[in-house]
């Protein structure tokens, strides 16, 4: 399904995106998403999806990854390579959406959006950097190695205030390694999200590797947490969600990455340009 420039800027209703098709969410729940710049601008839909959709995308996802974890790696590395050129040659239109859905400037959202192209640019070369070890052996006639193996499926939780950069972040590292990804981003920013996720089928990625599902936290983002297809989780958020998901995650030994809480601090000296630390 391609969104396009001009349905973008129309009122949509957002759908998931599981084993290569964009299908409805058959929840019946839904909030609305409004231009946070034009309160009175309806920009979209967004369902409420439920555990079961997301337990369809962590299948899809399993069932994908033994062949997607058996493509060499510079191949995926290819196709990570395919998202860049596909962003930077429609990087105002993604900018459009990002400014519409988030609030950001259109300066900001481009520089958001140039570097996401940066870090697939980056990693579609790590997918040719990606070898073992040799180390040497104690006992004689021992030759010790190390191989990097994929994980599986990876769940990437990602909130509203970077919704192209964190992602993008998070989802072509896991996909150069050679795993599949499911994919819950914020319920504000659904259709920045969805545009994402169309690039990277668009460059390529074979069906179930990568799926989005949109839907609250509690409900999504705890069946990821708690589903056992689901083999590692990369979240961005507030200390009080990644506390507690990294806590059901430890019961089940499943690896977490959590960024919580992050601050920016920015100190204005009495000698500083003042016109310049504003701008």
């Amino acid at each position: 399904m391609g969104i396009g420039a001009q349905q973008s800027l129309r009122v949509t209703h957002a759908k998931n995106f599981i084993n290569g098709r964009w299908v409805e969410s058959a929840s019946g729940k839904s909030v609305e998403r409004r231009n946070p710049a034009n309160l009175e601008e309806l920009v979209g839909v967004i369902p409420l999806s439920t555990r079961e959709e997301t337990r369809a995308a962590a299948r899809a996802a399993a069932e994908a990854f033994p062949a997607w974890r058996a493509t060499p790696a510079p191949l995926r590395g290819r196709i990570i390579a395919n998202v860049a050129a596909i962003m930077t040659a429609r990087k105002d239109e993604l900018a459009a959406v990002l400014t519409r859905e988030e609030g950001k400037t259109l300066k900001d959202s481009r520089g958001e959006i140039q570097r996401s192209i940066n870090v697939l640019e980056f990693m579609a070369g790590e997918s040719r950097r990606m070898g073992g070890e040799t180390l040497p052996s104690e006992l004689p006639n021992n030759f010790c190695y190390t191989v990097k193996h994929a994980l599986g499926v990876v769940a990437c939780i990602t909130p509203w205030n970077f919704p192209v950069a964190i992602p993008v972040w998070k989802i072509a590292p896991a996909l150069v390694a050679g795993n599949t990804v499911v994919f819950k981003p914020s319920t504000l920013t659904p259709f920045t999200a969805m545009k994402v996720v169309e690039w990277f089928a668009e460059a390529g990625l074979p069906d179930g590797v990568l799926n989005l599902v949109v839907g609250p936290g509690g409900e999504v983002g705890d069946e990821l947490v708690a589903n056992p297809a689901v083999k590692a989780v990369s979240f961005t958020g507030s200390n009080e969600i990644g506390s507690r998901l990294y806590a059901q995650g430890a019961e089940r030994l499943l690896k977490c990455q959590c960024e919580m809480g992050g601050k920016n601090p920015l100190v204005v000296l009495e000698d500083a340009d003042l016109a310049l630390a504003v701008e």
